[in-house]
């Protein structure tokens, strides 16, 4: 094998198994062996040895990439999650306990045929947004070792970035998976809270706490995602995850994604960064999105409260056992920043809380007409040596565009941007509504010129419609108020009738499927959430209702049909094909 052609892409070593260029062991000496090119970048707290690693292989011994779905596939872990048998740091070795059993992510890729390769170096207790707060050494960027890696999931970004893993895992409270991926060219998802479970993660901040996801390419990231997505009912904080947002691509209609008003953009006097951003704007409006300028002072409010309000006090929570006893042992910069929790009063609690629902509510209603959001993942990226001379000031300004996500409950997906002239990656993240992380890859797919990414509609159920509920008929807006989205204009297969029902002042057509004489009817499928399905069929009259329909194309959906005995005495208006025709020609 000539493992400089190695493709460590999902799809690309899956075609290396069905080749038989290697075995997964080979796979794993040859990466450990790369490992060691590395070390000054500080990427790993713990690699597994070979002998280590032999049970994750001998359990593939009869499987195969055609069985499994990450057959083979080399994974890291950040050091604050889970890996049975290995040490679990937190960047503080001190701190260190060995777990029995995996972190439930960790489980699920495992199952699925991935491979731990090891344990990644963090900011001590995922507390810093640069890679330089932990004893185990200053992680180093994957492009240029002068500048920092993002943090605190510094490790888990730059290995995926070398071509060391396939992918990785990492946390994300305030920022920790978004900025490093953006530093190191990668595609990285802060998924909804409670999407992935977080058993067997140590906490930064439990309430707010999320794993991420590192990868090279959106389409893996969704996969990753679909794999590690389920409910787990032993994580307190874990929800039932449904797509807040259609998941897939929408066709004739033209998306609005928020920025903010330019004012609210700042750089920190990096203008390189900045011409980046509004390149990202110009190619988001190329690709047919509405770009809509919108005050973001809720998002940025809500930031401020991450360490001057409670929430600093459960990072405290989490350490403050450990510090009595090792009152020397925290990284200084983290020392300094989980301190003040101490003073904190139970007050104060509930007045941030009381601020932070009002800012969710008006950032509600910004996504009641825009789609997504999008901002600087970072507004500019630091030398470790500046970083190092000035910790806390410029790990501030690293989180202005990212502190406020998981406080106001949103998913959010960091992808790469383009080079900054320092040669240097830059990215920027879309964001929205809680539930839409999938609609969010898809999105950041088509800004990362990939191939459009399969729709997974398990929490949608497309309706066709015929009549008054058609765009611009009278009771379209109860659709919309179902939050229905539109997915394309069809027609039905050639065996359908249409009438013009006495409706009373209402005018509304009856589709029929006819034995014999029928033709194809317009209509517009929309999709409509499943929770929301049962309040909009219940709105429906008699002889209206909801069955199934074909389409031309063969396809069976659920959609308006009528009851035969409300025909007596209605006009057969199907040599119109459609209603909006019949209209017409009845103006």
């Amino acid at each position: 094998m000539n493992w400089n052609t190695l493709d460590l892409s999902l799809n690309g070593l899956a075609e290396h198994y069905r080749r038989g260029d290697f075995r997964p062991d080979d796979l794993c000496h040859y990466l450990l062996e790369k490992c060691k090119e590395y070390q000054h970048k500080n990427i790993w707290i713990y690699l597994l040895s070979e002998a280590e690693l032999s049970p994750y292989l001998e359990a593939l011994s009869n499987s195969s990439c055609d069985d499994l779905p990450l057959y083979g596939v080399p994974f890291a872990v950040k050091d604050n999650i889970d890996l049975a048998g290995v040490p679990t740091t937190a960047g503080c070795p001190e701190f260190a306990y060995t777990p029995d059993v995996h972190a439930f992510v960790v489980g699920k890729l495992i199952s699925a045929g991935a491979i731990p390769l090891g344990k990644t170096n963090l900011d001590q207790f995922a507390t810093g947004l640069v890679g330089t707060r932990s004893p185990y050494g200053v992680c180093r960027n994957a492009f240029n070792d002068d500048f920092i890696s993002g943090g605190s999931s510094s490790g888990s970004a730059v290995a995926v970035a070398l071509e060391l893993v396939s992918f990785s895992l990492g946390t994300d409270t305030a920022g920790s998976g978004r900025v490093p991926a953006a530093f190191n060219n990668l595609v990285g998802l802060k998924p909804t809270r409670g999407a992935l479970s977080t058993r067997g993660v140590l906490p930064a901040c439990r309430s707010l706490d999320c794993v991420s996801i590192f990868s090279r390419r959106c389409d893996e990231v969704l996969r990753l995602f679909d794999l590690c997505q389920a409910f787990d009912i032993e994580d307190d904080y874990a929800r039932h995850f449904c797509d807040s947002q259609w998941p897939g691509p929408v066709a004739g209609t033209r998306l609005r994604v928020a920025i903010p008003v330019k004012e609210q953009l700042i750089f920190f006097g990096n203008d390189d960064a900045a011409a980046l951003f509004y390149s990202a704007v110009a190619r988001l409006d190329g690709l047919g999105f509405e770009l809509v300028e919108k005050d973001f002072s809720p998002f940025f409010e809500a930031a401020r409260l991450l360490y001057d309000g409670p929430w600093l006090a459960e990072r405290y929570a989490v350490v403050a056992d450990f510090r009595r006893v090792h009152p020397h042992a925290l990284h200084p910069v983290v020392e300094n920043v989980i301190a003040p929790a101490q003073e904190m009063k139970t007050v104060n609690a509930f007045e941030s809380e009381y601020k932070m629902q009002s800012y969710r509510r008006r950032v509600e209603r910004l996504f009641e007409d825009c789609h997504a959001a999008l901002t600087p993942t970072a507004g500019t990226m630091y030398r470790i040596a500046d970083v190092l001379a000035d910790p806390v000031e410029l790990n501030s300004k690293l989180g202005y565009y990212t502190n406020f996500m998981n406080l106001l409950d949103l998913a959010a997906v960091a992808v790469p941007a383009g080079i900054l002239p320092s040669g240097m990656p830059w990215g920027v993240t879309l964001f929205g509504p809680a539930g839409s992380d999938r609609f969010l890859i898809n999105m950041a797919a088509r800004f990362n010129a990939e191939p459009p990414l399969p729709a997974r509609s398990d929490d949608w159920i497309p309706l066709a419609v015929c009549g008054a509920h058609l765009s611009g008929q009278p009771l379209n807006s109860q659709l919309l108020e179902h939050k229905g989205v539109l997915l394309e204009k069809s027609q039905t297969a050639d065996c359908y009738r249409l009438f013009a029902l006495d409706c009373g002042s209402l005018q509304r057509p009856g589709l029929f499927r006819a034995e014999a004489g029928g033709v194809s009817i317009a209509v517009e499928l929309w999709a409509l959430p499943a929770s929301e399905i049962g309040g909009f069929i219940a709105a429906i009259p008699t002889p209206l209702g909801v069955g199934k329909l074909e389409l031309v194309d063969g396809r069976w959906v659920s959609g308006f049909i009528c009851e035969a005995y409300g025909l007596d005495g209605a006009e057969d208006i199907s040599s119109y094909g459609g209603w909006l025709e019949y209209l017409d020609s009845s103006r």
